[in-house]
């Protein structure tokens, strides 16, 4: 029955601070440097026992380089918490080196990303500022990613693409670390799957639901057209995201092979420090098909993806 009394509650007379006086918890002196390529990490590889998890990154390595032989596609999904750690650099070494060809990041992936690229922090203290209400209310975060959700719309792109052409195509002092703008530079694919109300520009006055489910929408089917890369060995590696990659994951595979596309022998891994049940079904398990192979991967980002790609690039490289 439609309500008489209860109204939504607006975003008018939002109150808003500049994001450069907010304190933030992670800034880019702290972030993580690419390895140099070196022979000493194909050593440690050969050293891993064949058992478990040292039997396993072995295969994947393989496969990865399998994959990048043949010309199949490397798709690195991943929650926002690797930005917050710090690994900007590390991936973007390995998109230039051409080890990943196209990124999926959930909604909080746009944020953390302007705001490195604005001003080289990001991260505000959750805690300390929500019981006053200001947690999420920096103006130029709302105010810029709701231009650049606008302007996908308008003009019929992904978010991802919209918001890598604005940070590119800005003079802000740090865009060089940003993934978006890196991957829009390179001319690789980066989609944004968003969920409404999971991340504070949501509710900024100048946000559009209309626009923002177009862009993330268009988003979706792009990574649908990715996905077909990646059938006979390709990669599909999710990253610390939980929930929302490993259920559009599993929705966009179904839509790939139900278009006639079959997406067997597709190789799968999760990188998180825990483990948790739908990553470990919709990423590892259902999807992979005949011949396919899925692996999970437990240790903090911060330690893991370093050494992952120290790892990679002690291989020969994917494109020699």
């Amino acid at each position: 029955m439609k309500s008489k009394t209860l109204k939504p509650l607006l975003p008018v007379g939002l109150k808003t601070y500049a994001l450069r006086s907010r304190k933030s918890r992670v800034e880019v002196r702290s972030f993580g440097r690419p390895a140099p390529a070196s022979p000493a990490f194909r050593e440690l590889v050969r050293s891993l026992p064949d058992i478990l998890a040292g039997g396993d990154f072995k295969v994947f390595l393989d496969l990865w380089l399998k994959a990048r032989r043949k010309g199949k596609g490397v798709l690195f999904g991943m929650g926002a918490h690797v930005i917050k750690v710090g690994l900007n650099p590390v991936l973007i070494d390995l998109m230039k080196r051409g080890w990943i060809t196209g990124l999926a990041m959930n909604g909080a992936g746009i944020i953390h990303d302007f705001e490195i690229a604005f001003c080289g922090r990001t991260s505000e203290d959750v805690a300390a500022a929500i019981g006053s209400g200001r947690f999420g209310m920096a103006r130029e975060t709302g105010e810029y990613l709701s231009r650049a959700v606008s302007e996908a719309a308008e003009e019929d792109i992904g978010l991802g693409e919209a918001v890598g052409r604005m940070i590119a195509a800005s003079s802000w002092p740090y865009r060089s670390l940003s993934l978006f703008g890196t991957a829009y530079r390179l001319g690789i694919p980066a989609t944004v799957h968003v969920a409404v109300g999971t991340d504070f520009i949501h509710y900024h006055p100048s946000m559009s639901g209309r626009d923002l489910g177009q862009a993330s929408l268009r988003d979706f089917f792009l990574l649908c057209s990715e996905l077909r890369l990646i059938h006979g060995g390709g990669l599909f590696v999710n990253c610390g995201s939980s929930v929302v990659l490993p259920e559009v994951f599993l929705k966009a595979v179904t839509f790939v092979r139900n278009q006639g596309y079959p997406l067997e022998g597709l190789v799968t891994a999760v990188f998180d420090f825990l483990r948790h049940y739908r990553p470990q079904q919709n990423v590892v398990h259902r999807p992979v098909g005949r011949g396919g192979r899925g692996f999970y991967f437990l240790g903090h980002h911060e330690l893991m993806i370093p050494l992952l790609a120290a790892c990679l690039k002690s291989l020969p490289p994917p494109k020699g």
